[in-house]
């Protein structure tokens, strides 16, 4: 399987740590990564974000337009209609970059994996199923979609979840933020969780709340 081609930014070297984080629908790689400078990191960790650029799809909700995607959207409801082969081959496309970090020198427990809407939706599968610890995964603005089918894996039972969400959010109403933090809850697994005053965005008391849950998830181990 070819990689997902990404953005990428080295926030110092040399590279100890990485956070790949996956945007939402329409957007590309680019989304995101203006965000680095505000997340910057204390002396002894080193990040490189890598920032992956869904392939284009076509979307039925968008009456068949084809736009980046990480899978079909069949219907709004509040259940969300989604392809689910398209998003676990998106989640694995996405082990797949987690992989390759892994290969570059940055064990997975130093591995943060983050997304955002229909990236979160990904983010979700692919680290619930993963073999192997993760350092974080954080969900913003977003829903887990396979929680009926998805294979959990024993490995991330201690890894620290970070679920935000907007409170205002006529995209992904926060009852599904809501909902899929209460499925980690119930099996156990370790859930920060906070929503702000905001619609299907992130802002920028977030941004300063994500930057100190990298510092603290990555201090766990170096």
């Amino acid at each position: 399987m070819s990689l997902l081609p990404c953005v990428e930014t080295i926030t110092r070297e040399p590279v100890n740590a990485s956070v790949i984080w996956l945007h939402g629908l329409g957007a590309d790689g680019n989304d995101f990564a203006p965000i680095v400078p505000h997340l910057a990191q204390p002396e002894g960790i080193n990040l490189r974000f890598v920032f992956p650029h869904a392939p284009r799809i076509p979307v039925t909700i968008n009456n068949g337009m084809q736009m980046p995607a990480w899978y079909d959207i069949l219907e709004m409801s509040l259940d969300r209609k989604v392809d689910a082969e398209q998003l676990k081959q998106s989640a694995d496309a996405v082990v797949a970059l987690i992989e390759r970090e892994i290969e570059r020198g940055v064990p997975a427990e130093r591995i943060i994996l983050a997304g955002f809407s229909q990236g979160g939706a990904v983010a979700y599968e692919a680290a619930l199923s993963y073999q192997k610890p993760l350092a974080g995964v954080m969900c913003l603005s977003t829903y887990l979609a396979t929680r009926e089918t998805i294979r959990l894996s024993a490995e991330q039972r201690k890894t620290p979840f970070l679920v935000h969400h907007g409170s205002m959010d006529p995209v992904v109403p926060i009852a599904l933020g809501e909902q899929a933090r209460d499925w980690l809850q119930q099996r156990d697994y370790p859930v920060e969780y906070k929503s702000y005053p905001m619609q299907h965005e992130v802002c920028a008391q977030q941004i300063a709340d994500i930057r100190a849950w990298f510092t603290d998830v990555l201090s766990r181990t170096h």
